[in-house]
């Protein structure tokens, strides 16, 4: 009897039979049930949930119009999730990918403010290209320095690096970069500065697309990607192999700082064509549950990116179409997005449930 008190009621048991399959079975599960729970706010409201959704499905794919847009808003968080995997994958947890991109914007927009006059677009448009990921990855570089010196807390210290990065910002648009006096404002950039459209969008999404195929040949098909899985696992193993861990997460940091520069670089030259504050746009964030909900998986990112981005272009029709607030769509985006979450606790672990009779029963 007293052995028996002592066994929890609920145990929690990593699974290590699941097969991707089921895997994959549980994950499309979660999504259709965040979708029947999406009807509680909107009956809530007195909108017909069907007509909601094929509202924001219509609002983001129905026309070519509406498509471009969406993919616009696919572009910066496929490429932030792309560039906080390697780190994710190494247990070093990057918060920081928010400043990262807004430095890359910062270096990228001071060519095109001053510079933009003097060299020819597509010199220009390289040139700030390799100074937005420099600056992203150089300002990624500082809490990896930290953590591999003095074993910093990498969470905190990335990011409370966003917070000085927009503050970066908040001084350029009142200051030396301030366009019209009193404004607060940085002038647009000439269309020597600005990014190409391909098929009406700009060019930015081929460059992500590009770095989708070079982020999976990274992470699995060389010594480095090898060595971040092992620092991953266990850093005292990878230490025990004879790598340099603290070089090794200063170099991956500065890979994923770099992206996110590039990221920032896009933004403010394909999409904004300027610089402000708020130029991340909470990307930063987002992109995290996008790399989380992909496995790390550079292509399954594409996917998530899209849904997402379906998701956010879909509630702004259905506010115009159906007066429903914004907040309704944060609502149900919410639900998604935690039952996808969720699903992955129950692919990896299962719970174990004490019986009476002492047998247990496992979910």
């Amino acid at each position: 009897m007293a052995g028996e008190s002592k066994i929890p009621l609920i145990r929690l048991a990593k699974r290590t039979d699941m097969s991707p399959k089921k895997a994959w079975m549980i994950r499309v599960g979660s999504i259709i049930f965040a979708l029947l729970l999406g009807f509680i706010p909107m009956l809530l409201t007195g909108v017909n949930p069907f007509s909601a959704y094929s509202v924001i499905i219509q609002g983001s794919l129905s026309r070519p119009i509406y498509i471009k847009q969406t993919v616009k808003i696919a572009v910066p968080l496929l490429g932030c999730a792309l560039a906080i995997a390697p780190c994710f994958k190494m247990r070093f947890w990057n918060i920081g990918a928010e400043g990262q991109i807004t430095m890359g914007a910062v270096f990228a927009t001071y060519f095109a403010l001053f510079w933009a006059d003097r060299i020819p677009h597509v010199p220009l448009l390289v040139i700030m290209f390799i100074v937005g990921a420099v600056a992203g990855g150089l300002w990624a570089l500082i809490p990896a320095f930290f953590k591999a010196k003095w074993n910093t807390n990498e969470t905190l210290f990335t990011l409370m690096m966003n917070y000085i990065a927009i503050g970066i910002v908040a001084w350029l648009q009142g200051g030396p970069w301030e366009g019209r006096k009193g404004s607060q404002l940085i002038p647009m950039f000439s269309n020597n500065a600005r990014l190409p459209s391909v098929f009406g969008v700009h060019c930015g999404w081929i460059i992500v697309l590009i770095l989708v195929v070079f982020m999976y040949i990274y992470m699995n098909k060389t010594k480095q990607g090898y060595e971040i899985a092992v620092i991953g696992d266990s850093v005292n193993t990878a230490r025990y192999a004879g790598m340099n861990v603290g070089n090794i997460i200063m170099r991956t940091m500065f890979i994923s700082g770099a992206i996110s520069g590039i990221v920032g670089f896009i933004t403010v030259a394909g999409a904004n064509y300027t610089l402000y504050s708020g130029v991340a746009n909470g990307v930063g964030f987002t992109s995290i549950t996008v790399a989380w909900l992909s496995q790390l998986n550079s292509f399954a990112m594409i996917a998530i990116s899209m849904i997402l981005a379906i998701l956010e272009k879909g509630a702004n029709t259905l506010q115009t179409k159906l007066q429903v607030p914004t907040s309704i769509a944060d609502i149900i985006t919410g639900i998604l997005l935690f039952c996808m979450l969720s699903s992955e606790f129950f692919i990896n672990y299962r719970l174990i449930f004490r019986h009476k009779d002492k047998k247990e029963d496992s979910v």
